[in-house]
């Protein structure tokens, strides 16, 4: 997964910064999680995982308190998770998720980004096949072997784990996000995030100028609060 995990992480924190974003992000994801399951974390997995985000991420315990208690009001609209892919210029290949309680804002202010940019809005699995969907969890490495953990793990889905700045990070297939997040409880491994993630097939190379204008298109994308993840093909 080497180089382009590591642009996306280091493309994700960037965002990540913008902290009023993403706890507006994680304060939709809550609303959705009880919406589906209930306000109580520990009947409803999904509630769980996202204040497991949201206390990796910073949030205050208000805050996500406050957001659990607005989603179990009937009056609060739900957000409905979509999915637009495309391509921009060069051929590069764009996929990305949203969340919103407007599909038509949504819908046309994506097209609008792809247009700008010299790309296209295409239609439902147009692009999604050229991308592995993954289950990534991600905690402190501590005082944890790595070959103890692969083969500890590896019955509930393991396909890959890597070591990164002190951090474990692993993956499973996008099936198998039950069976690993109740492996690392059962384990009492505190998580510090559990998201998924798309990773390309294939990749295309492009030119150091050909890339800052797909990136330009791909930050406008990102800066729409609609939007919570933005994906692509540059190798």
């Amino acid at each position: 997964m080497g180089r382009a995990f590591e642009f996306r992480k280091e493309r994700k924190f960037k965002r990540w910064s913008k902290m009023s974003k993403v706890f507006t992000r994680l304060g939709k994801e809550i609303v959705t999680a009880v919406k589906v399951g209930g306000p109580d974390p520990d009947s409803n997995p999904k509630l769980r995982t996202v204040m497991q985000n949201a206390k990796g991420a910073a949030m205050p315990k208000d805050r996500i308190e406050a957001a659990i208690k607005r989603a179990s009001n009937k009056d609060q609209s739900n957000y409905e998770e979509v999915v637009y892919e495309g391509y921009a210029p060069h051929g590069v290949a764009i996929l990305v998720e949203a969340s919103t309680d407007n599909i038509n804002r949504t819908v046309a202010n994506v097209r609008h980004y792809f247009t700008k940019g010299g790309g296209s809005l295409g239609t439902s699995g147009s692009v999604s096949f050229m991308f592995d969907h993954k289950a990534v969890f991600r905690f402190p490495k501590g005082e944890y072997d790595m070959e103890e953990l692969e083969l500890e793990l590896i019955d509930f889905g393991l396909e890959d784990i890597d070591e990164n700045e002190g951090e474990i990070f692993i993956y499973t297939e996008f099936e198998d996000f039950g069976n690993m997040q109740k492996a690392l409880e059962d384990k009492n491994i505190e998580v510090t995030s559990a998201d998924f993630q798309r990773f390309p097939t294939t990749t295309v190379e492009l030119t150091e100028e050909q890339e800052e204008e797909v990136n330009k298109m791909i930050e406008r994308m990102e800066d729409d609060d609609d939007v919570n993840n933005v994906y692509h093909n540059i190798a």
